[in-house]
């Protein structure tokens, strides 16, 4: 920048030597991105906790638009002080010790916020660990623009360049955290780069343009967060004895292992966002989720011996390893690389056995294969994806099946409080299928009337009598009483006037369906040590 005389200027009335435009605008950019990689980062903090439905969202954004406006303010008041640049990049360096400390106090914020219930302690955990940093980054844009309208000629096109740069970086920062830092770098350490990056942007105003040099002391809480993060993180025994053998940020959830050995016995669980999605005896190979054997046992049980079968969810490759065995030839779909992975490795799934990468709804919209069996057991949190559950789905799930083909799905449902949802699922499956069964996995009329459900649809007419393999095949011996108890006639479908046939355009599961998703989601507060959700 040069005066009118043509020598360098400085920040009027502060002292300070001039900003160079580019430094405005790296700062801009910078600022943006990382804003929107904080909020994006907020689901994955809270998620398991608190699950990743519509009211954590809800949560974060209400949080993130908050603490903004307030940062808005706030940094309007402060660019009237003639020293607003150190105040900016003071601001700036704030925020990044407030990334720092997410890792850090996460555990804490995260146990003190269940007390209040699932969608107020979204709300005060997103406030409480991202709301900080999120209100100073909110400082940034006044007291930029204030700069830059002190010192440069051009007010308009200046200023209109460094909102463009700065949501230009917002885009950039959504599309890296989504698409690649959470899955190759992990969120903790995300988070502790985020910190990174704003100390260094902020220690470079002060040391490298001020001469400032003791505000270099900063970049020491680097590494200093660092070190406590990898403490807190380093695998741990819960209380039970239960041990995280692997963990890994996935683009669809944080993935865990944990096994579970008592004596002889050795239980090892397939885990994501805190959800139980496959669970098995490491002795025997046996599985000891009720769930499996009611995939395997009910779509046979119609349609015995049939000969091509399609398994849409691997989890720990269970369901698919059982109807190979009985000679049918299956398929299998799954949206998650390392859920791939681990089955191989850590479950036993058979190198050699070929798995699709792919969404439910794209693989089943392609022209192919048509199996007897056609198993969807895929959840998102706390509940299947609404994608995977319209009319328009379920037509294309039909066209893949045969005559008497059988499709099956594991969902969470209701039939004592709150069974709209669960009604209109099953209406919508009546809208295309000539029979729809519902067996779920507790009983109906007592308490607490939900949980999971296995949902039978086709187009034949079944056989009198079902022949569930439960005798001649090996169930494990801690859920044979429930096999037992819960394989016998379909449920009475619930009838209810106002159920829907969900559709893609109006399909309101996300919003219809949040007493079940509260309830799934305590259940696994309840039933989880906090050191296996963090």
């Amino acid at each position: 920048m040069k005066s009118s005389s043509g020598n360098p200027s400085a920040t009027p009335g502060s002292g300070s030597p001039a900003i160079p435009l580019w430094y405005l605008a790296v700062t801009a950019a910078i600022c943006g991105a990382l804003v929107m990689v904080i909020e994006v980062l907020g689901s994955r903090v809270i998620g398991p906790f608190f699950g990743v439905s519509l009211f954590v969202w809800t949560s974060l954004i209400t949080v993130t638009m908050v603490a903004l406006a307030c940062g808005y303010w706030a940094g309007g008041v402060l660019s009237g002080s003639e020293r607003r640049t150190d105040i900016l990049f003071a601001a700036i360096a704030a925020a990044g010790a407030g990334c720092l400390l997410v890792p850090l106090l996460k555990k804490a914020v995260l146990v003190a916020a269940l007390g209040l219930g699932l969608r107020a302690g979204a709300l005060a955990s997103s406030l409480a660990l991202f709301g900080p940093a999120l209100f100073l980054l909110g400082c940034v844009s006044p007291l930029l623009v204030k700069i830059a309208a002190r010192e440069l000629n051009s007010i308009g096109r200046t200023v209109g360049l460094l909102y463009a740069l700065s949501t230009l970086g917002s885009v950039v920062g959504t599309v890296a955290t989504g698409f690649v830092l959470i899955a190759w770098v992990g969120v903790d350490r995300i988070f502790l780069l985020t910190g990174a990056a704003l100390i260094l942007l902020g220690c470079s105003w002060f040391v490298v343009l001020r001469r400032v040099w003791p505000a270099a002391l900063l970049l020491v809480l680097v590494p200093a967060a660092w070190w406590a993060a990898g403490l807190l993180s380093a695998p741990r025994a819960a209380a039970s004895g239960a041990v995280s053998i692997h963990r890994e940020d996935t683009a669809y959830g944080t993935l865990r292992v944990i096994d579970r050995v008592s004596g002889a016995a050795h239980a090892r669980e397939l885990r994501i966002e805190g959800q139980v999605q496959g669970a098995v005896d490491m002795r025997n190979g046996l599985p000891l989720s009720l769930i499996m054997y009611f995939l395997e046992f009910l779509p046979w049980g119609v349609n015995p011996g049939g000969r091509d079968c399609l398994v849409i969810g691997l989890g720990a490759g269970v369901v698919p390893r059982w109807y190979e065995a009985r000679g049918a030839r299956t398929d299998v779909v799954e949206i998650n690389p390392a859920v791939v992975r681990v089955a191989r490795d850590m479950f036993g799934y058979p190198a050699d056995a070929p798995v699709t990468i792919a969404d439910a709804r794209e693989f089943l919209a392609r022209p192919g294969k048509i199996y007897d069996y056609l198993i969807l057991d895929v959840f998102n949190g706390d509940t299947t994806p609404d994608h995977v559950l319209s009319v328009e789905a379920f037509r294309l799930a039909r066209a893949r099946l045969s005559p008497r083909g059988v499709l099956a799905l594991n969902v969470a449902g209701t039939l004592r409080h709150e069974t709209l949802m669960t009604a209109s699922l099953l209406r919508t499956l009546q809208a295309v299928f000539a029979k729809v069964e519902c067996f779920p996995l507790f009983e109906p009329g007592e308490e607490p009337g939900w949980g999971n459900m296995v949902v039978l649809a086709y187009d034949f007419v079944p056989p009198p009598t079902r022949a569930y393999p439960v005798v001649s095949l090996s169930v494990h011996p801690e859920v044979y009483p429930y096999v037992t108890r819960f394989l016998r006639a379909p449920h009475a479908l619930p009838e209810i006037s106002s159920a829907l046939v969900l559709t893609d355009d109006h399909n309101p599961f996300d919003v219809r369906d949040l007493w079940l998703k509260e309830q799934a989601r305590r259940e696994v507060l309840r039933s989880t040590e906090p050191e296996f959700l963090l």
